[in-house]
């Protein structure tokens, strides 16, 4: 058991998830993709409480990207309505773990069905402690690169930004303010790329790739990312000699 071997004392802060291989579950199923769309959500469910028994402050699902809009309509519609209803029935599992929901992404180009459900859902769970879980939808990391550049922009032709964007600034203006940069990414699914997702806070995080299919993926699947990421030497620039023991407020 993978659990039984983590060091609760060297957690990463924030970890973030792409879940890729639901489509491909789904087709060895014999069964459209939404069907695996649908199944993905035990493992939502089991990665969130997992990471919330751990003691993990904050878990970041890459939930629809804003290149996924170019998918067929009927699978975004099938999508946009498994995402209203998800929300619903989850939302008892959410109290239950004491998990805040938040979100990321270009939130306002949904449709007011969807953008009602979640600010209900993040209302509801917003004095919640345990765990922030954070949906990124309609995100991009290019995207959300360009945003903070324009809001930037507007703010220093203002007055309200009076001075050079340092990256500490710049960060501030991101979508992810005031949110710690993962520690550890994990792709299912059996590729290797980021597919422009948090461009600018993976700057030094550990990446964990698993060939695993998202709708397989299980607590024991998360502790065994957790474990790889313990093995690693973190030392952001440095020689092995100068880095000091990992220390879990280390987010850069």
């Amino acid at each position: 058991m993978y659990k039984d071997t983590i060091d609760k004392k060297r957690l990463p802060l924030h970890v973030a998830v792409i879940m890729d291989g639901n489509g491909r579950w789904a087709k060895k199923q014999g069964n459209q993709r939404i069907f695996g769309h649908r199944n993905g959500i035990n493992a939502v469910r089991e990665t969130a409480e997992a990471a919330a028994e751990l003691g993990i402050a904050f878990l970041t699902l890459y939930a629809f990207s804003t290149e996924n809009w170019q998918r067929p309509g009927k699978e975004v519609d099938a999508l946009m309505s498994l995402l209203m209803s998800s929300l619903h029935d989850e939302l008892p599992t959410l109290m239950k773990n004491n998990i805040r929901l938040m979100t990321i992404g270009n939130i306002d180009a949904l449709s007011d069905n969807v953008k009602r459900r979640l600010e209900s859902v993040k209302n509801r769970t917003a004095d919640n402690t345990r765990l922030k879980l954070i949906l990124a939808l309609n995100y991009g990391g290019r995207w959300e690169i360009v945003h903070a550049v324009q809001s930037i922009q507007k703010d220093m032709s203002s007055g309200r930004l009076q001075q050079l964007a340092t990256e500490e600034i710049f960060s501030g203006y991101m979508a992810t303010g005031g949110i710690p940069d993962p520690e550890l990414l994990i792709r299912t699914g059996g590729e290797f790329r980021i597919s422009n997702f948090l461009l600018w806070q993976l700057a030094y995080t550990e990446l964990h790739f698993t060939a695993t299919l998202w709708p397989d993926f299980r607590k024991e699947d998360f502790y065994k990312a957790i474990v790889d990421f313990q093995q690693r030497e973190r030392r952001f620039g440095k020689t092995g000699e100068q880095t000091e023991e990992y220390e879990p407020s280390q987010n850069q």
